[in-house]
C-alpha cells in the first residue's frame, strides 16, 4: 500500500517529459501535495523560451491529481558561481545583461519556502514569486563579492551572443538551450527596475537572506588557490 502522507518537490530540465514521469510515480506512490519548482519566466510577456517549458510543466502537474504549488523563483544568487573560470584565470567577470537589473535569491531561502508550503495549509493551488530583497545589478553584485574577498574584481561587458552563453554555462550548452539563454539575458538587460517580492517573509516569517550574506558563506569557492 502507498504512504499517502507523502509530499514531494519536482522540477525539470529542458524537456517536460521528466516532469510527466515523476508525477505519475508520484501518484502512484499516494503522494497528497507537490510543490513545482518553476521560474519568473512564466510572467514574461511574451513569454520567453524558458517561460514555455516552465509553463509547460507547469499544466503537466496541474492536470494531476496532486493538489500542487508553484514556486516561481527569479535568478539564484548560486549563479555567481559560474563566475569562478573567468575569476580565476583572468580577474574578471563577464556581465551579459548590462545595466539589468534583478533581485537574486538564496536557494536556501527557496527550499525553506518549499518546506512551508509543504507542510503548511492552504497553499494548494497557489503561484507564489521568489525573490531576494535586494534589486542588483552585475557589477554591484560584483563589488559585493569582492568587498568579501578583499580583492579588486573586473566586470566586463560580453562582446558576442557565445561569450553571453559562456557567462551562464562555461562549458557551453546545446544550442536550444543556447538561444534561450540569449533570449534571457536580452529581456533582462531591458529591465533596469527589476522586480522584486516580500514573498519569502511571509511565507517563512523573516526576511531573504541577503546577497552578501551568500558571499560571505561561500567565499572559500572563490578564492584563488
Amino acid at each position: 500500500m502507498p504512504c499517502r502522507s507523502r509530499n514531494s518537490g519536482i522540477r525539470g530540465g529542458i524537456g517536460v517529459a521528466p516532469v510527466r514521469h515523476a508525477v505519475e510515480a508520484a501518484a502512484a506512490a499516494g503522494v497528497r501535495r507537490n510543490v513545482q519548482l518553476s521560474s519568473i519566466n512564466v510572467l514574461g510577456d511574451p513569454m520567453p523560451a524558458m517561460g514555455r517549458w516552465h509553463h509547460e510543466r507547469e499544466r503537466l502537474v496541474r492536470a494531476s491529481s496532486i493538489p500542487a504549488t508553484f514556486l516561481r523563483p527569479g535568478g539564484f544568487m548560486t549563479n555567481a558561481l559560474e563566475w569562478i573560470p573567468t575569476l580565476r584565470e583572468d580577474g574578471y567577470v563577464l556581465n551579459p545583461i548590462g545595466p539589468g537589473r534583478h533581485a537574486p535569491i538564496d536557494p536556501a531561502d527557496i527550499a525553506a519556502v518549499a518546506a512551508a508550503v509543504l507542510t503548511g495549509d492552504g497553499h494548494a493551488g497557489r503561484e507564489y514569486t521568489l525573490t531576494g530583497a535586494e534589486v542588483l545589478t552585475v557589477p554591484e553584485q560584483v563589488e559585493i563579492l569582492a568587498g568579501t574577498l578583499g580583492r579588486t574584481i573586473t566586470v566586463r561587458e560580453v562582446a558576442t551572443a557565445d561569450e553571453a552563453v559562456r557567462a551562464r554555462f562555461p562549458g557551453g550548452a546545446p544550442e536550444v538551450l543556447a538561444a534561450a539563454i540569449v533570449e534571457g539575458f536580452a529581456v533582462m538587460r531591458k529591465d533596469t527596475v527589476g522586480l522584486r517580492t516580500d514573498t519569502v517573509e511571509q511565507l517563512i516569517g523573516r526576511p531573504p537572506r541577503s546577497f552578501a550574506e551568500w558571499c560571505a558563506r561561500n567565499a572559500d569557492a572563490f578564492r584563488i588557490g
